[in-house]
């Protein structure tokens, strides 16, 4: 038993049930070793349960209740499980599993496998690692009951995660997220987890490789011009890294298919390594992150750099623009996309007549603005892309709905086609490669590109910043505090700018504080607050839902400038302006 004043008494009994309880031996040592040598490190590993959120869950890997381990897995799995055999207890139950380059991520794929077939649910599990994107489209490929994902994305090597889909292909939402959440919450300790072995009757192990022709299959009609890119696709010179991740195993392949051919890889970036040696952080919203990439692409004068982040659900873009690299950041990317989309449909006479896009909250609007001319509409959902998921499925199954066009996230995040129900960097990667090489021919590039949106449109800029936060209870608790204290007592004005509107997502409330009406917002609940200032900047602060953070989001725009460049300057000084100033307030 453990003896420490320090330790308080919930997080004592979760320890010593950690020790005493059927947990393997090198675990408890672990769990010895933090006990006697690092004592806040054990009550950040056993300071909560890990929270089964609403998508899955997502920590440090390690020994204790808040860590990724196979002992929360298991409890994750039977919460799963449990709210599956509620929802369709009279008929045959399937799911499929896969994982990423992670540590320890085959391991836990296959911890899931045993419980849900001790529950008597059938399992694919994929024999391989294949990215994010993909076992959405395998999910509805093999018309399962649901999926998981056993990933943590871009985030440090320290972590991995779970990710739950449903029989759609696209992230749980409401009402089964909060289902899901309920079941695992029961559940107090593993005797209630019913296991199988591996070689289970009902574990089938998946080959990949049938599963790859199916999604090259299902996306190849998405090509817009693709006599064109057979064409003249080698000219299109690409350097590609999948950052030590999931990418390699079928992004390569299917720019191929699409017809470009000169990829060169970053060779030392391909191999496949849970550590990701050669990147401080496997992020591709980072420059930095991009270095090797850049490298080979000044080195062999390349037109464009392709990264995908570990599981191939995000991608970065770097482009040789006048014997220059530029970075295309998230906004930017999605800006492009949704302007040739429109472009290119229109003048093949290929725009469905219904057809409509989707973003999120915190999205460019500038996105708004180019599907608004084409009389397009453009939705806005919040921030997650299985909240882009949910409208496909709605639409898809509402009688002369909305067709879904392309979804879009500031954070990296596309979606062309509804083949899957998550952000895909793999047809993405095809797309941009398409837009690339349509520029190229125009003798352009897509920074070019860029530049004669901002000449039609505006230029819009948007920004980013993050508060940090110590992980474990004292960061959850001062991030709680921060957003409460922001909620109760708002800024009338941010560096000299008058908040007209707040948008408080949790209350689900919209305060026009010019007329002082207020409104019931549509979208569903959420720890988000909206600021609209009255030179219609708008400014988005929210907790992470992954990492010890506060993210504040900036967007301003300005349709009168005389150059792009001095416009670009002032914007960004502007953004900067604001979004340091929020920040004061939120840590005030």
């Amino acid at each position: 038993m453990i003896n420490s004043t320090a330790i308080a008494p919930d997080i004592q009994k979760r320890v010593d049930y950690w020790l005493e309880g059927p947990f393997d031996e090198k675990t408890k040592a672990e769990v010895r070793t933090l006990l006697e040598k690092n004592p806040q490190g054990l009550i950040d590993a056993f300071f909560s349960d890990l929270s089964f959120g609403t998508g899955g869950m997502r920590g440090i890997m390690g020994p204790g209740t808040t860590r990724m381990n196979i002992y929360t897995i298991r409890l994750a799995t039977q919460g799963l499980a449990n709210y599956l055999r509620k929802q369709n207890n009279q008929s045959k139950l399937s799911v499929l599993i896969g994982f990423d380059s992670r540590h320890h991520s085959q391991e836990f794929a296959k911890e899931a496998a045993r419980v849900l077939a001790g529950n008597g649910i059938y399992v694919y599990l994929l024999n391989e690692l294949r990215p994010t994107p993909y076992i959405s489209f395998s999910c509805r490929f093999k018309k399962a009951s649901a999926a998981i994902m056993i990933t943590a994305s871009h985030n440090p090597k320290e972590y991995n995660g779970y990710k739950v889909y449903w029989s759609d292909g696209a992230q749980v939402v409401h009402p089964h997220d909060e289902g899901i959440v309920k079941e695992a919450e029961k559940l107090k300790d593993l005797s209630s987890v019913h296991l199988a072995p591996l070689n289970d009757p009902l574990i089938e192990i998946v080959p990949t490789s049938p599963l790859d022709d199916e999604y090259l299959k299902a996306i190849a009609p998405l090509q817009h011009f693709p006599q064109d890119n057979k064409k003249n696709g080698p000219s299109l010179k690409i350097i590609y890294t999948s950052l030590h991740g999931t990418g390699i195993t079928i992004v390569p392949k299917t720019l191929m298919q699409w017809g470009f051919s000169t990829i060169k890889m970053v060779e030392n970036q391909i191999t496949i390594d849970g550590d990701f040696p050669t990147v401080a952080f496997p992020n591709p919203e980072y420059k930095e992150t991009l270095k090797l990439g850049i490298e080979h692409l000044e080195q062999t004068q390349s037109d464009i750099v392709l990264a995908t982040d570990p599981d191939a659900d995000r991608i970065g873009v770097v482009i040789r623009h006048q014997g220059k690299s530029i970075l295309i950041n998230g906004n930017e990317m999605a800006t492009i996309c949704v302007d040739y989309l429109c472009e290119v449909l229109t003048k093949l006479k290929t725009m469905p007549p219904k057809g409509a896009f989707v973003t999120t909250i915190v999205t460019t609007e500038l996105l708004k603005k180019i599907a608004g001319t084409y009389q397009k509409p453009c939705f806005e959902v919040l921030t997650g892309f299985k909240y882009i998921g949910e409208k496909i499925h709605l639409w898809e199954t509402s009688k002369n709905s909305y067709q879904f066009i392309f979804g879009a996230e500031e954070s990296y995040g596309y979606l062309l086609g509804i083949h899957a129900r998550d952000k895909d960097a793999i047809i993405t990667s095809c797309l941009i490669a398409e837009i690339a090489l349509y520029a190229k021919l125009q003798g352009e590039t897509l920074l070019d590109r860029l530049h004669k949106i901002y000449k039609k449109y505006g230029v819009f800029r948007e920004k980013q910043m993050s508060i940090n936060f110590n992980p474990g209870k004292e960061g959850m608790e001062q991030m709680a505090s921060v957003m409460e204290r922001l909620r109760s007592h708002p800024p009338k004005d941010i560096a000299g700018k008058s908040v007209i509107s707040l948008k408080d997502y949790e209350k689900r409330l919209h305060y026009d504080l010019k007329s002082g009406k207020i409104q019931q917002l549509e979208l569903p609940k959420s720890d988000v607050l909206l600021f609209r200032l009255d030179d219609y900047t708008r400014l988005v602060i929210r907790p992470s839902g992954t990492e010890p953070k506060i993210k504040i989001y900036g967007g301003v725009s300005t349709e009168n400038f005389k150059t792009i460049e001095e416009a670009i300057q002032e914007c960004d000084k502007r953004l900067d302006l604001f979004l340091d100033t929020l920040k004061k307030d939120a840590l005030k």
